[in-house]
C-alpha cells in the first residue's frame, strides 16, 4: 500500500463508537500495510544485536515516517477525533536509557539513508519496569506494554527455532517490527516459549543479577537471543550461498552493541564446527572477518565476565569453545612475542572468568568508542595492550540521535521556524542545519516565542501527571538519564540545597525563578541510587512548599521517565545538565538530543560534551569542573574530600544527608551516601567520583547560567548556536561512518 492507498482507506474508516485502543489497532494495521520489501543490499547487510532497543512510541513517529502525520491529524480531526488521544496509549521500555534508544535511533537512520541494517534482540513482557514514586521511594511496577496490543509486530510463527540449555530446551518465536524510511528495515525480537521456566528468559529487561539465580538468568537471556540470531543468518546463508562459509563475511557483518551480545561470537564458532565440521581455526578466522564491537562504557561492572562454572551448568558446549578461543589466543600472542603481563591483560580467560570485553576485542575486526575523549581512553587505558598490537582495529564513531524523532516530531514549533528561515532541507539533509548560523540574532524573538510555547506544553504535561505547578516564565534546568553515581544526580541535588539556603539567607541575590527537572530510573537493587532518588524527592517537597522560596525555585522528579516524557523536556527545557564525573561518560545522546532542540550544555568536558563545545562553541555553553588529566592526578596524589567540607555551604548541604533534615524512611540510603562520600567503602575510596571536589564550580555555574538568562535575547542566541551546530550529532552521520568504515554496505 502506498502513501495515498493509506490516506484513502483511513478516509473510509468507520470511527464511530470505537473507543480508543480499536481505534489505534485499526489505524496502525493500515500503515503497516505501507511496509515494503526493505532496503537492497549491493553486496553486504549489517545486522545490530542489541540487548536493548527504546523505541518509544511508533504510532506518531512511524506515521511521519511513512509521511502521512499532518494529513491522518487532518483527517481524524474532520471525524470529531483528536490524534493525541493516542499519545499515551504505547511507550515499551524495552531498553534502559542511551544503549538502548541509540540502537533505535540507528536503526531509523539506516532506514532514512536506504541502508540495509537490521536489529536483533528481545521481545520483553514487561521490559525494564513501571516506575512510581511513593513517599519518594522508586517503586517497580511490571509494564505491561502490551495491553493495548502490538499491531506494529508480527509473529513469525513458522521462522521459530529452538535454543538448547544443558537444562531445558526454549523456543525462540521472532517477531518482526517493520522500520520505515526510504525503504522498510525490520527489527526482529525473539520471544522465549516452551514452558514457564523458558518464559522467564524473555520477561524482563535486566533480571537483578546480584543472586546466583539472576546471574544465571542473564546469561541465559544473552545466550538466547544471540544464539537465535547467529542461527538465522547463517541457516540464510546456506539457503542461498550453500555451505560456503568462507562468503560469509562477504554478505554479512554483525554489529555487538556492548558485551550483551558477544556469546554469539562463540556460538557461531560452535555452529561452524560442531555441526559443519569447519576446522575451528577456519571457523575463528571466518568469525574475525564477520564482527565488530562498539565498546559503550569503561566502567568495570558493564564488562562482562562468566565463570566457568556458571557457564558449564547451563551451556556447556560454548564453555567448552571459549576455552578453545582463549588457548588459541595465548599462541597467537606469544608468536607476537607479548609478555605475559601483555597476555594477561589480553587474554580472554582469568581468574575472574571469560572476558566478554577481551573476547571481543580480540575476535572483532573493528573495536569503536563512541566518542573522541573515550576513544582515546580505550586506546590509552582500558584496551591499551591490545592497541598496542592491534591499532587497526580501533576507531571512533561519535554516537548520535535521529533527528526526525528529536527535532521534527517532538518540536513541530522549532522545526517550523527553521523552515521559514532557511527552508526545507535540513529535513533531508541535516547538514543544511548549519544555514542557520549567521541567522541567530535575527530569528532569537520567534526562538524565545517557541521555548515558551514549548515550556507550556511541559508544564501542562508536569502539571497532569505530576502535581507540580510551575509558572511560565522559569527557567528551566534538566537531568533527565539512567541513574548511576558516575552521573552526579546527587552533585545536582547538593547544589540546589545551596542555592535553596542562598535564597533563603539573602546571600544569593536577583535569582531568575528557575525549576530543577530530574528523570530518570534506578536499577532496582541499585541502593544508593535508590537513595539518590528519595533524597531529591525530600529536597523537592521541602523546596517546593516553602513560601519563602516557592516563587523562585522548584524541583520536580518526574516519574517513569521515558521516550515520550524526554520528547517533552529535551524540547521545553533551556539548560542541558551532563555533569558526570570526566572520563566516566562515554558519549550521551540525551546532550545531543538537548542541543539540537536550543539547550545550552551545562556540563564536565566529559564524553560528547568536549565534541558539543567544540562545535558550538564554549562561548555558548557552560563548562566547569576538573578533567580527566586532573582527576587522574588527584587519584594518584591522594584525595582527601573531606577538606571541601571545610566550605560551610557543601557541608550544611551534605550533612543533611544525615543530620534529621531529611528522612529517608529507617532505610538507611542517606547514610550510605553520606558514608561513600566520607570514608568510602570496600570496593573504593571516599568520594569515588568527585563530587565534592566539582561542587563549588558547578554551583556558581549554575549562578552564572541563572544571571546570563537575564538577557532574554542574548541566551537565546547562544541557544540557537547549539541548535544550528547540531548536524554533526544526527544519527545518520553516524550510520554513513559505520556503513562505509566498518559495515561496507
Amino acid at each position: 500500500m502506498d502513501k495515498n492507498s493509506f490516506l484513502q482507506e483511513l478516509k473510509k474508516l468507520d470511527t464511530a463508537g470505537k473507543d480508543v485502543k480499536t481505534l489505534y489497532n485499526e489505524i496502525s494495521a493500515l500503515a503497516m500495510k505501507c511496509a515494503d520489501g526493505g532496503c537492497t543490499a549491493e553486496k553486504r547487510s549489517a545486522y545490530y544485536l542489541s540487548m536493548e532497543f527504546l523505541i518509544g512510541r511508533s504510532f506518531f513517529n512511524n506515521l511521519m515516517e511513512l509521511g502521512v502525520l499532518e494529513e491522518t491529524r487532518a483527517i481524524l480531526g474532520e471525524k470529531g477525533l483528536d490524534i493525541n488521544v493516542f499519545e499515551e496509549i504505547e511507550d515499551a521500555a524495552l531498553g534502559n536509557g542511551g544503549l538502548g534508544r541509540l540502537a533505535a535511533c540507528f536503526l531509523d537512520s539506516a532506514a532514512g539513508l536506504g541502508l540495509p541494517l537490521y536489529g536483533y534482540g528481545i521481545r520483553y513482557k514487561y521490559g525494564l519496569f513501571k516506575q512510581a514514586i511513593k513517599g519518594g521511594f522508586q517503586v517497580e511496577l511490571p509494564d505491561d506494554w502490551q495491553r493495548f496490543g502490538d499491531p506494529w509486530s508480527i509473529r513469525r510463527e513458522e521462522e521459530k527455532r529452538v535454543i538448547k540449555f544443558a537444562d531445558m530446551q526454549v523456543y525462540a518465536v521472532p517477531y518482526d517490527t517493520p522500520v520505515f524510511g526510504k525503504c522498510t528495515n525490520v527489527l526482529r525480537l525473539w520471544q522465549a516459549e516452551g514452558s514457564a521456566e523458558a518464559e522467564k528468559i524473555s520477561e524482563y529487561l535486566y533480571p537483578a543479577d546480584d543472586t546466583l539465580e539472576g546471574k544465571l538468568l542473564r546469561l541465559r537471556q544473552e545466550y538466547f537471543f544471540s544464539a537465535a540470531s547467529v542461527n538465522e543468518l547463517l541457516e540464510k546463508h546456506i539457503r542461498k550461498y550453500g555451505k560456503s562459509f568462507d562468503f560469509f563475511p562477504d554478505f554479512n557483518v554483525i554489529q555487538l552493541n556492548d558485551t550483551h551480545p558477544v556469546l554469539a561470537v562463540a556460538e557461531f564458532i560452535r555452529i561452524l564446527a560442531s555441526e559443519y565440521k569447519v576446522p575451528f581455526v577456519d571457523a575463528l578466522n571466518i568469525a574475525k572477518k564477520t564482527f565488530a564491537y562498539t565498546n559503550h562504557t569503561v566502567l568495570p561492572e558493564a564488562l562482562e565476565y562468566w565463570s566457568d562454572e556458571m557457564l558449564r551448568s547451563i551451556l556447556p558446549e560454548i564453555s567448552n569453545v571459549l576455552l578453545k578461543i582463549h588457548l588459541h589466543q595465548r599462541g597467537e600472542l606469544e608468536a607476537l612475542g607479548c609478555t605475559k603481563e601483555e597476555i594477561s591483560e589480553m587474554s580472554i580467560y582469568s581468574s575472574r572468568g571469560y572476558s566478554m570485553a577481551n573476547l571481543a576485542v580480540y575476535v572483532g575486526k573493528a573495536v569503536n568508542g563512541v566518542a573522541a575523549l573515550h576513544t582515546e581512553i580505550l586506546k590509552r587505558d582500558l584496551f591499551k595492550t591490545a592497541y598496542k598490537y592491534y591499532p587497526e582495529k580501533f576507531q571512533n564513531k561519535t554516537n548520535g540521535i535521529t533527528q526526525r524523532r528529536w527535532l521534527m516530531l517532538c518540536n513541530a514549533e522549532l522545526s517550523a521556524l527553521i523552515d521559514k528561515t532557511i527552508g526545507t532541507n535540513w529535513r533531508e539533509n541535516i547538514a543544511c542545519l548549519s544555514d542557520l548560523k549567521g541567522k541567530t540574532e535575527s530569528i532569537a524573538d520567534g526562538f524565545i516565542k517557541v521555548k515558551q510555547c514549548k515550556k507550556k506544553q511541559l508544564f501542562d504535561y508536569i502539571r497532569s501527571r505530576e502535581g507540580v505547578d510551575i509558572p511560565e516564565h522559569f527557567l528551566v534546568y534538566a537531568q533527565v538519564k539512567r541513574l548511576h553515581e558516575y552521573k552526579r544526580q546527587l552533585m545536582t541535588a547538593f547544589a540546589i540545597l545551596e542555592i535553596y539556603n542562598g535564597l533563603k539567607d539573602g546571600s544569593i541575590q536577583n535569582f531568575n525563578p528557575s525549576v530543577f527537572i530530574f528523570g530518570a530510573k534506578s536499577a532496582p537493587a541499585y541502593r544508593r541510587a535508590k537513595g539518590v532518588i528519595k533524597f531529591i524527592n525530600e529536597i523537592a517537597a521541602k523546596v517546593n512548599s516553602d513560601p519563602q522560596t516557592c516563587g523562585l525555585l522548584k524541583v520536580v522528579f518526574v516519574q517513569n521517565y521515558n521516550v515520550s516524557y524526554a520528547e517533552k523536556i529535551v524540547s521545553g527545557s533551556d539548560v542541558s545538565l551532563q555533569v558526570s564525573t570526566a572520563g566516566l561518560e562515554a558519549s550521551g545522546t540525551g546532550n545531543m538530543k538537548f542541543m539540537m532542540n536550543g539547550s545550552v550544555t551545562c556540563g564536565t568536558m566529559d564524553g560528547a560534551n568536549i565534541e558539543i563545545v567544540e562545535l558550538a562553541g564554549k562561548e555558548n555553553n557552560y563548562i566547569f569542573g576538573a578533567q580527566v588529566d586532573e582527576i587522574e592526578r588527584l587519584k594518584a596524589e591522594g584525595y582527601d574530600p573531606n577538606k571541601y567540607l571545610e566550605n560551610a555551604a557543601h557541608s550544611r548541604a551534605v550533612n543533611s544527608l544525615t543530620d534529621g533534615t531529611f528522612s529517608d524512611g529507617d532505610t538507611g540510603y542517606f547514610k550510605e551516601l553520606y558514608d561513600s562520600l566520607i570514608y568510602g567503602a570496600s570496593w573504593h575510596k571516599p568520594d569515588n567520583y568527585f563530587v565534592l571536589y566539582d561542587l563549588q564550580s558547578y554551583v556558581e555555574t549554575l549562578i552564572r547560567i541563572n544571571r546570563d538568562y537575564s538577557d532574554g535575547k542574548a541566551f537565546a542566541i547562544k541557544q540557537l548556536a547549539n541548535t544550528a551546530n547540531s548536524a554533526y550529532f544526527s544519527s545518520d552521520r553516524t550510520i554513513k561512518e559505520y556503513a562505509r568504515d566498518i559495515w561496507n554496505i
